[in-house]
């Protein structure tokens, strides 16, 4: 798992980025130096939480939105498999018991 200043490089570029916006552009918006903003891409830097709130009000979205993190793939293909693998199982009871009275009834009228 990445650290939190990994975390919040990615998120903040990923932001950035989905914006279409450059760093000198995100900083400008932010009040902040491209410099500044370049490290804090890059994990050298971590900014106060001052300095947060504007880049999250820059992106407009929630400062704590910097900090998600997404299910990797493979969690999601998991989650999916004992979804899939649950309704399989309810799938085949339910066959079973049709079954099941499906003999009672053949039995009943012999």
């Amino acid at each position: 798992m990445d650290n939190i200043w990994e975390i919040l490089a990615k998120n903040l570029r990923e932001n950035r980025q989905r914006l279409n916006i450059s760093q000198p552009k995100l900083a400008e918006l932010a009040n902040l130096s491209t410099h500044y903003v370049a490290s804090i891409e890059t994990s050298r830097k971590f900014p106060t939480p001052d300095v947060l709130e504007r880049l999250a009000e820059a992106l407009g979205i929630e400062s704590h939105e910097l900090f998600s993190v997404a299910p990797s793939a493979n969690k999601e293909l998991e989650l999916l498999r004992n979804d899939i693998i649950c309704e399989v199982k309810a799938l085949n009871e339910k066959l079973a018991d049709d079954l099941r009275e499906e003999i009672r009834a053949i039995k009943q009228k012999r």
